[in-house]
């Protein structure tokens, strides 16, 4: 019991409605074609969460991030009667992160005010773009002026932490306009950026009608000319697409990425659990279609598949989440939340390093510069059945 208390465990919390579905998307989210059943999924929110409480008796959760679809599509008192109910149900560390998606295309004056009265104490914006164009080819339902207003507002309520979720390669983006885009970014001062690339995902629209992107050569610069706009602004890069100002990390993000445990409640969501007692470490997945999961709820059965993890899985899934780290890994940290002997990785870390794309540090192992660029390769020798 003692090694599973020290592993940290965070809520997730699944929204499964936008507006309108962006040509990008590949996440569980569904254009809202009727009224938001917002107090039968609520209800749904907290049925789910008391049929997991079993799995994690005496732990205490250290953070929520509510996200979607597009969770500011939740009334404040929705907000306020679904963490109140999680508070009711799980014991929170204090000063426990809770997070809040927000799409600036959905908000109002004072709806800020009143999230953050509700327990909200970080906010995420799904910017992506400060040019109009842009936002117009991603299927946003927002201006850039939307997301000017939107981070005044949430400055006005008093958020001390606020995210901002940046694109670059997008459709016909040159090297110039994404600079930008960026220095426009940097400049509300948020206190954490998520600069990442567009990719073309299967299963969206993009996909059967793709868009015209930069070369790889330049969305190779983008990435270059971003890296050091925000390390020169005084954002750490933490994470491959993470940046943030001192102690401002997004710590329910880096517990994924240091294979924690987390439940996830909600249309589509996903859980990871360590039971020592079963000596098992379980992945879990909750019914995916917004109606299929509210019927769930009447059956009082969540859950579509329960798998516990075999050996080669679990180091996969733990390098394919540690290695996204710009501090990597220890192999104290391997065993402890593996429970597998960390000798298992030696032949393929050896390899990796003898190619230049990891290196071994004083407290584990990280990527060279090299490496983050072709992460992809590095993981695939770790694969299972490789």
């Amino acid at each position: 019991m003692d090694t599973i208390r020290a592993i940290p465990l965070s809520l997730y919390v699944h929204v499964p409605w936008c507006v309108r579905k962006c040509p990008y998307c590949d996440f569980n989210s569904h254009a809202l074609n009727t009224s938001l059943p917002e107090s039968s999924y609520i209800d749904a929110l907290l049925a789910d969460l008391e049929a997991d409480l079993p799995w994690i008796w005496g732990r205490a959760v250290h953070s929520i991030f509510i996200g979607g679809g597009t969770p500011s599509l939740l009334s404040p008192d929705a907000i306020e009667r679904l963490l109140s109910g999680i508070r009711a149900r799980c014991r929170l560390t204090h000063q426990a992160e809770i997070t809040l998606e927000a799409n600036p295309g959905t908000i109002e004056q004072g709806r800020f005010q009143a999230y953050r009265q509700a327990g909200i104490n970080r906010l995420s914006l799904g910017i992506q773009s400060f040019d109009d164009h842009a936002l117009q080819q991603l299927g946003r339902i927002h201006s850039a002026q939307d997301s000017l207003n939107a981070i005044d507002m949430a400055r006005d309520a008093g958020f001390a932490h606020l995210n901002l979720d940046l694109m670059f390669a997008l459709p016909d983006q040159t090297l110039s306009a994404a600079s930008r885009d960026l220095q426009q970014a940097i400049a509300c001062e948020p206190t954490h950026l998520s600069y990442y690339q567009l990719t073309i995902e299967p299963n969206t629209w993009f996909y059967h009608q793709r868009p015209t992107l930069p070369t790889d050569e330049q969305q190779w610069q983008m990435q270059q000319q971003g890296s050091e706009l925000l390390e020169t602004a005084g954002y750490h890069r933490y994470e491959v697409s993470a940046y943030a100002k001192p102690d401002n990390a997004c710590r329910h993000n880096l517990n994924y990425w240091q294979f924690g445990d987390y439940l996830g409640i909600g249309a589509g969501a996903h859980g990871k659990l360590t039971r020592p007692d079963a000596d098992e470490i379980l992945r879990t997945s909750k019914f995916r279609q917004p109606q299929q999961y509210l019927e769930a709820a009447r059956q009082g059965d969540f859950r579509q598949q329960t798998r516990s993890l075999t050996a080669a899985d679990l180091r996969f899934e733990f390098l394919l989440n540690t290695l996204r780290l710009t501090d990597g890994f220890s192999l104290e940290a391997f065993e402890n939340r593996t429970g597998l002997p960390a000798a298992t990785l030696q032949p393929e870390l050896n390899n990796a390093i003898d190619r230049g794309v990891l290196r071994e540090t004083r407290e584990g192992y990280c990527c060279t510069a090299q490496g983050f660029a072709f992460l992809n390769d590095i993981l695939e020798t770790f694969l299972p059945g490789e």
